[in-house]
């Protein structure tokens, strides 16, 4: 059985830390803070200044879920109005007092995580999560924004297997996608054949008989399209039948309102 730290798989949390790192091997003395990145209003210091406050609130839904879960926003403008703040609040901050921040908060939240319980439920924006899964989500943000900020910074972030944990997230999310915006949500989820940067082959569903329904190809850029960091139309994933073409179109593994997603770049 797997090695268990708190209420996490010790590879899972072991690959949060690992992305972190990679993030602020980029994020050095001297980065342009101020840089600007696809997301749209977005700079280089607002991506992470809103990691660091997103791992503020991971700890603190960990360790003090009560008290989270009464001061938490009810609304999506009241969750936009809390993560705007975590961005205003460190904006004239320097690169080296925003990286001081920034391991600051991160370490809270490892902290939380090795303190967690198996079977423990935490308070989130949404159903409350296992620990487990809650580290999921956070290695999705560290990698989702960290597409942003190395784009803003005109650096190609290295591939690695740690994308399976947003390719995972991303297929858990299927209904959520599509409740999210007032659609049914269809009977079966479409398998996942996807190769992973090591050449791996990972894939999830395929069970369930009732659908052919299956999207296929690269999981970087599966794992693109459900963070909306791309438009489904500028990869060369393959999606067989209508359920599975229609869940490219509005897949989204993160919390918040419905978003429009990043414009095709093709035609």
């Amino acid at each position: 059985m797997p090695e268990t730290v708190g209420g996490v798989p010790g590879e899972l949390l072991d690959d949060l830390v690992a992305e972190y790192d990679s993030l602020r091997a980029l994020v050095v003395p001297g980065t342009d803070l101020r840089a600007a990145t696809p997301a749209e209003g977005w700079d280089v210091g607002a991506g992470v200044a809103h990691l660091a406050g997103c791992d503020r609130l991971a700890a603190d839904a960990l360790a003090h879920p009560n008290e989270f879960e009464r001061a938490r926003p009810l609304t999506d403008e009241g969750l936009a109005s809390l993560l705007d703040a975590h961005i205003t609040v460190r904006r004239a901050l320097s690169v080296g007092a925003l990286r001081a921040d920034w391991a600051e908060q991160f370490t809270g939240l490892i902290t939380a995580l090795r303190l967690s319980q198996r079977g423990q439920k935490v308070p989130w924006f949404g159903p409350p999560m296992s620990p487990a899964t809650l580290t999921t989500a956070r290695v999705m943000e560290y990698w989702a924004h960290g597409q942003d900020i190395a784009d803003g910074l005109d650096i190609t972030p290295e591939a690695t297997d740690r994308v399976r944990h947003v390719c995972h997230l991303g297929f858990a999310t299927f209904g959520f996608s599509f409740a999210h915006r007032g659609l049914p949500v269809p009977d079966a989820v479409p398998r996942l054949e996807l190769r992973l940067p090591s050449g791996v082959a990972w894939s999830r569903g395929g069970a369930d008989t009732r659908t052919d329904a299956a999207i296929s190809g690269d999981a970087l850029e599966f794992a693109l399209v459900v963070t909306q960091r791309r438009n489904h139309r500028d990869t060369s994933l393959v999606a067989h039948g209508d359920v599975a073409r229609q869940w490219l179109e509005i897949a989204q593994c993160f919390a918040g309102p419905p978003a429009p997603g990043r414009p095709a770049t093709t035609g």
